[in-house]
């Protein structure tokens, strides 16, 4: 993880993103977004840039380019609503956690307690990581994706 950093995205990471999204390959686009996609629309790279009042998103970048994105949303099932997704080349190496982990912090800083995601049911290494990082957290299965809730740790922020 040496040389990344991790920071709240901005309005200048258009190109970024972009370039990120086209990057990934078709089935980490398919476990992401529950569907694959050629070229992004610039609708959703609005999306996933938007910070306000309810969302917030955050970006890892190696060198300059993006390298992973993780976005919440206040509302919904749970407190806060999240989504991650990191570049092939990096996934398996910790920077979904820690994305994972400065969201939450972000958002338990704002008063959220419990955070909730869809994660499609063929996504093996994120449904591990969610049982490793929330044992007691439930879990529904609705039309092939898991609905997952569960508590925000507290303790990270108050460490900080």
């Amino acid at each position: 993880m040496l040389g990344t950093q991790i920071r709240p995205a901005r309005p200048d990471d258009v190109e970024r993103i972009g370039r990120f999204l086209s990057g990934l390959s078709l089935q980490t686009r398919t476990l992401r977004f529950f569907t694959g996609f050629s070229r992004p629309a610039a609708s959703m790279v609005r999306t996933l840039l938007a910070l306000d009042e309810r969302r917030d998103a955050l970006v890892a970048t190696l060198d300059g380019e993006i390298i992973g994105h993780a976005m919440s949303y206040r509302g919904g099932t749970a407190d806060v609503e999240i989504a991650v997704v990191v570049t092939d080349q990096w996934q398996g190496l910790g920077l979904g956690p820690r994305l994972i982990d400065t969201l939450l912090l972000r958002a338990a800083v704002r008063g959220a307690t419990t955070v909730g995601m869809d994660v499609l049911g063929e996504n093996r290494r994120a449904l591990r990581m969610i049982r490793r990082q929330w044992p007691d957290a439930t879990m529904k299965v609705a039309s092939g994706s898991v609905e997952v809730t569960a508590m925000i740790n507290r303790t990270p922020v108050f460490a900080e």
